[in-house]
């Protein structure tokens, strides 16, 4: 069983915009039979998931303790059988976004440091050159393109391969592993192949960092740190910076540009009113959510939420597409209002988790987004909205490809 989530919990209806409809429910928070044949608990309410991502009863650490969602069925067995103790000794991995302090706040602090705003500002400038770059080439092959490769994709790939200090002609490496990895129809055997390339990949990156530091956030995390990391965790922490800083974004370009094309009045109000482009930002992170999943986090201890009581050792998913759909925190949450007083929502998370690069990828949807509806007044799909192939058997949603035109 590759799926952990019934389809229901992960495939968008007929609406691709719209959270999947098994989602929905009575109740904010409520049991889960999870394919592996494990229970968990599902959490649709917001204020109950921002208790889950800010709450230290729920542990993000992987390791120390076992989250249902990442086990085979022969592995749920044993562990019903025999419940493992947390392991207490250090880890030596860099897998920050599965860690729970102090091992994660030292890690965290460090990666902090590197988000400098003089960097920011710098990949800010950056950031227009290369959507401007892309957009010129796209109307200078003609009069139709595919939006995904020719511009959602390669601007945060361009952005975070400078950040990290990675040659941008090994893009193609890391996006095809990577997709593999996110791939919910991949075997087991496909994912341990693409995820051994990925590391060597980081490996010899590392290493050249070592022996030849750059301006770049990955120089810094090797010469900068103190006590030094090991190369074992610069690669993971290298890894998870290069999978979020180009997969989500260009997901969120592509399928926000969709969204956009598909509801004309709201496009139309932002042509004629540019400087909704922070709100329309904001809103289409809320009404999209391209995380399938959610995260997921483990009960240290007996807990209730949302009236429902909690085991101690149970695994918590949170629903990110209906919890930032919550008809208790937003109203009229099912549609798509770029006028929409800004509020807070969990796209980026809550709590110590949350998103490192937020304010870069506000910033490449802010510009990509901005630059194509200036550029391209009469930007239109170029076949109907239902022949454009969506990202269902992905881990994060989004769209395969968008066949645009314009005049």
């Amino acid at each position: 069983m590759r799926r952990i989530l019934p389809a229901d919990l992960v495939e968008r209806g007929r609406c691709p915009f719209d959270p999947p409809p098994g989602l929905r429910g009575e109740s904010a928070v409520r049991p889960l039979d999870l394919l592996n044949g494990a229970r968990a608990w599902l959490v649709t309410g917001f204020e109950e998931a921002r208790m889950v991502l800010s709450d230290a009863r729920f542990s993000a650490d992987k390791v120390r303790h076992r989250d249902a969602t990442s086990l085979q069925p022969h592995e749920v067995s044993e562990m019903e059988a025999q419940p493992r103790k947390p392991e207490v000794a250090e880890r030596q991995d860099g897998l920050f976004v599965f860690m729970d302090p102090p091992e994660h706040t030292r890690l965290r602090r460090l990666l902090t440091g590197q988000f400098t705003v003089r960097r920011m500002r710098e990949l800010e400038s950056r950031v227009t050159e290369i959507a401007v770059e892309h957009i010129e080439a796209m109307k200078a092959a003609g009069t139709r393109a595919d939006l995904v490769p020719a511009f959602a994709l390669p601007l945060p790939s361009l952005v975070i391969c400078e950040l990290l200090g990675v040659d941008y002609a090994d893009r193609e490496l890391f996006q095809k592993r990577t997709s593999i990895g996110l791939n919910a129809n991949a075997t087991p055997e496909e994912r341990d192949v693409a995820r051994a390339e990925l590391y060597a990949f980081m490996q010899q990156l590392v290493a050249g960092k070592r022996a030849n530091p750059a301006d770049d956030l990955l120089s810094g995390l090797v010469h900068d740190a103190d006590p030094p990391l090991t190369d074992a965790q610069l690669v993971d922490v290298a890894l998870i910076l290069l999978n979020a800083g180009h997969e989500t974004t260009a997901n969120m370009l592509g399928l926000g540009m969709f969204a956009l094309l598909e509801h004309p009045a709201q496009l139309a109000a932002l042509r004629a009113d540019p400087g909704l482009i922070d709100n329309t930002v904001e809103e289409l992170l809320r009404f999209l959510s391209i995380i399938q999943l959610g995260v997921s986090r483990v009960t240290t201890e007996p807990v209730t939420l949302g009236g429902a009581e909690i085991p101690a050792g149970a695994t918590v998913v949170i629903a990110t597409p209906e919890v930032n759909r919550d008809p208790r925190h937003w109203s009229d949450p099912d549609a798509l209002d770029v006028h929409r007083s800004r509020a807070p929502h969990l796209a980026f998370g809550h709590g110590i988790h949350q998103c490192l690069g937020q304010q870069l990828a506000r910033v490449e949807m802010r510009i990509g987004l901005g630059e194509l509806i200036s550029r391209l007044p009469d930007l239109r799909l170029a076949v109907p909205a239902d022949q454009v192939p969506v990202r269902n058997e992905m881990l994060i949603f989004g769209v395969h490809a968008l066949p645009v035109t314009w005049s």
